[in-house]
């Protein structure tokens, strides 16, 4: 049988590979105590993508994996972020959560307030240039306090600190939100939290400290997966925060009362991301650097540290 042109173009078109259903795979980098992995796992799927989610023990081994592409995502605060581009990286910055690390102490301390600090033992999770230890540096100066001197400090990952706590080795720990959420749960009493350093440092609203990190150049190339991801996100903060029955799903991962920890991480959900917001988190940057020029190259935050989805 002669075949008709329209027929030869048929089966030519046919033949040709089908890029409309292909899902771009987008590689996530989490860490085994962070709380991206909550949302991944309750996460609608997607037409737009797909997610491949690879395991990191520390915030540093993510940092890493973000730098040698092992990753296309990770969550980290914008302080790093900023710094890198200085040193000539194209990371960028978009938030993930507003929740914030607390000083937390057992329920019978003498501790009340930063002033009660001096002379203390105190469990600081990450190091030296965590941003709330910064910042409670910051407080406590304007108070007249010197903690980098009027302390002893350990430094260590944040269920090691914990631990230091429980097992009465220090007094006091400056933590990560949730492992904070988690000792209050068992009867510790929480006596300041990042929103509260940052209203002493006089910021007239609250800066999300953590985001999405990624390279800027891939951005650019899949803007529209991005902003799905986000989204899609979102949505799967709203379904934990307002579904008790999505929420039960996520229980598992956990390993304290999860009520607190559902109130304090709801309590974290990004509301706004307008130009306010970054001008606070300019004030904040500048503020910090000033305490530690360690954080950075620059007094000011690197032009493109936050992206925008437009």
């Amino acid at each position: 049988m002669k075949k008709t042109p329209f027929f030869l173009f048929l089966t030519a078109w046919l033949s040709l590979p089908s890029y409309a259903t292909e899902q771009v795979a987008l590689r996530v980098g989490i860490q085994t105590s962070g709380t991206l992995d909550w949302e991944l796992s309750v996460l609608e799927p997607s037409p737009d993508f797909k997610i491949q989610t690879i395991p990191l023990a520390t915030a540093e081994a993510a940092k890493i994996a973000l730098q040698t592409d092992a990753v296309d995502l990770i969550v980290s605060d914008f302080l790093w972020v900023s710094q890198t581009r200085h040193n000539g990286a194209e990371f960028t910055f978009y938030p993930y959560s507003n929740t914030a690390g607390a000083l937390v102490v057992p329920a019978d301390s003498n501790i009340h307030n930063i002033k009660d600090l001096a002379g203390t033992h105190i469990g600081i999770a990450g190091g030296e240039l965590d941003k709330n230890w910064l910042m409670l540096l910051a407080v406590a100066k304007k108070d007249g306090l010197d903690l980098s001197t009027s302390i002893e400090k350990t430094f260590g990952a944040p269920p090691l600190i914990n631990e230091q706590l429980k097992n009465h080795r220090v007094d006091a720990v400056l933590t990560q939100w949730h492992f904070a959420a988690q000792l209050e749960a068992e009867g510790y009493h929480q006596v300041l939290d990042g929103h509260d350093l940052q209203k002493s440092l006089g910021l007239s609203q609250s800066v999300p400290t953590l985001g999405y990190i990624f390279r800027e150049s891939w951005a650019n190339k899949h803007k529209n997966l991005l902003n799905a991801f986000f989204n899609a996100t979102k949505q799967a903060k709203d379904h934990l925060c307002h579904d008790d029955e999505v929420w039960a799903k996520t229980v598992t991962k956990m390993t304290a009362n999860t009520i607190t920890l559902r109130q304090r991480y709801c309590e974290g959900r990004v509301t706004t991301w307008s130009s306010d917001t970054q001008q606070a988190a300019e004030t904040l940057y500048s503020k910090l650097y000033l305490l530690n020029s360690k954080i950075g190259s620059s007094p000011t935050l690197t032009p493109g540290t936050f992206w925008t989805t437009n």
